[in-house]
């Protein structure tokens, strides 16, 4: 059992939904990200998304795009991305870390470093799941085994356009958890219809036997209480990096933990 499906066996048993925050690697600061971590964990983070960032990130909307340039500005690669799982893990050997980002830097990271060197490396440095928007099931089978042959997860996304074929084939490699994007369009973006989301899942539900969890306009305790009623996982990404982007260094950290505290209170509620 990996640690992701450990932590949503407890989580279950304890009848909890599990809270995953989002964040950009090495965002707003360049060496803020495991401190950051840290406090959304203590605030009561089940998992955490971390972004790879990217150049080209068409599933974002500006927030994260913003946030992902300025990361990349720092210097900030899949090389430095490692390097903060590893860090967080000298602290954190429990909490779950997925890696969500695009194909390019994964296939970079292999090209510079040797064939499957992305998936050694992940699972040394203390890597979960990675979750990448561009890779399509039909044509990772074989990256999924690899992955679950070192302990991790590959997490993929599902919308409201997802055709019944669409799930059938992410059911056949996904584990973890799968990602139900709530809203088309891009994160960030639009209003979220909790209703729409509470018919959406029965559907996933039977065709997907792994958790699902829902992001893509969840900004508040109110919103996240409401999905938390019927997925199994809340994830929020936009608001945080809206909330920390202006923090000065020393507040960043509190800043992201007290505003997930409502959330976890709301969820657990």
């Amino acid at each position: 059992m990996t640690r992701i499906q450990n932590t949503f066996a407890q989580l279950k048993a304890q009848g909890r939904k599990a809270l995953i925050p989002y964040v950009t690697a090495g965002f707003p600061f360049a060496d803020v990200t495991p401190e950051l971590m840290h406090a959304m964990v203590d605030a009561g983070a089940d998992v955490i998304e971390l972004g790879v960032p990217f150049s080209d990130p068409m599933a974002d909307g500006p927030v994260i795009q913003k946030a992902g340039d300025k990361a990349l500005a720092f210097g900030i690669g899949m090389v430095q991305v490692l390097d903060m799982v590893r860090d967080f893990r000298q602290k954190d050997a429990a909490t779950p870390v997925v890696l969500m980002g695009y194909a390019n830097p994964v296939e970079r990271y292999d090209q510079r470093h040797g064939a499957d060197a992305f998936i050694r490396d992940a699972a040394a440095a203390g890597v979960d799941g990675v979750l990448i928007v561009d890779y399509p099931p039909e044509e990772c089978v074989e990256f999924a085994g690899k992955l679950r042959a070192n302990g991790m997860d590959l997490i993929f996304l599902l919308a409201p356009t997802s055709t019944d074929q669409r799930m059938r084939q992410v059911a056949e490699v996904a584990s973890g958890y799968v990602y139900y994007v709530s809203l088309k369009g891009v994160t960030g973006a639009g209003t979220l219809d909790t209703a729409a989301v509470e018919a959406m899942l029965p559907r996933i539900r039977s065709h997907v036997n792994v958790p699902v969890g829902v992001g893509f306009g969840i900004r508040d305790a109110a919103t996240a209480q409401a999905i938390g009623r019927v997925a199994d996982a809340v994830v929020i990404g936009s608001k945080i990096i809206q909330l920390i982007e202006d923090q000065p260094r020393d507040q960043v950290a509190a800043t992201a933990g007290g505003f997930l505290r409502g959330i976890r209170q709301a969820l657990d509620a």
